[in-house]
């Protein structure tokens, strides 16, 4: 492994409840059904243009999507300022990475206020020189272009890449992209995952890695 990759949501920070907290509210203000465990296994994990469509059963214009965007992120941002963790272990595995020269990145279907907010509400705002979104390729996650985007950018061959995941759309868009990849079980348990791609390792956060580096292709 010469590069890892990590998703935002869920696999760097502890905010998938809170996630559902703002969904569950924006659905009850369009009179829409509570997000069931299989609906979010469709939407999980993918960006905003592709989740809204799904959740309203209607292809949607563009403008409508935004505004929906923007009120649901809104309402995530208010709901998760000063609750942020970051996952266990994260801050020791990217000191574990940076002394020994590996670089990392996030590859994220999250929008940029998003990331922003995020990020800084753990202190890792300015941890990461490449932070690559879903808006910003031509097709998110299950598709693998946000991943290999992310590598070019890096400077390293997809195949010589860990990713990190929570959802299955992300597992999906790593294995696509050739990529080893390894899920946390932080939002879907095991079986989930069993049901459509399968990552290479289960793991519940970071310290897994650190206890066995080597395990995960690192040393």
């Amino acid at each position: 492994i010469s590069a890892v990759i990590f998703d935002l949501d869920g696999t760097l920070v502890d905010n998938m409840d809170l996630h559902a907290a703002a969904f569950s509210e924006f659905t009850r203000r369009h009179g829409l059904p509570d997000l069931t465990e299989a609906m979010r296994h469709r939407i999980d994990g993918k960006r905003n243009r592709d989740i809204f469509p799904v959740l309203f059963d209607d292809p949607l214009d563009a403008a409508t999507i935004r505004s929906h965007t923007i009120e649901k992120e809104s309402l995530y941002r208010e709901l998760s300022s000063g609750k942020l963790q970051a996952i266990a272990g994260l801050f020791e595995f990217l000191t574990f990475l940076s002394e020994r020269k590996i670089p990392f990145a996030v590859a994220t279907s999250a929008p940029q206020e998003n990331v922003t907010h995020s990020l800084s509400e753990i202190g890792l705002g300015q941890a990461f020189d490449i932070i690559v979104r879903g808006d910003q390729v031509p097709k998110g996650k299950p598709h693998p272009d946000v991943f290999l985007e992310t590598a070019a950018q890096l400077g390293v061959h997809a195949q010589d890449c860990l990713v990190f995941e929570d959802a299955p759309a992300g597992v999906e868009a790593a294995l696509a992209a050739g990529m080893r990849c390894a899920a946390l079980t932080t939002s879907f348990s095991a079986d989930i995952f069993e049901r459509s791609a399968r990552p290479h390792y289960f793991l519940k956060d970071y310290t897994a890695v650190l206890n066995a580096p080597g395990s995960f292709g690192l040393t």
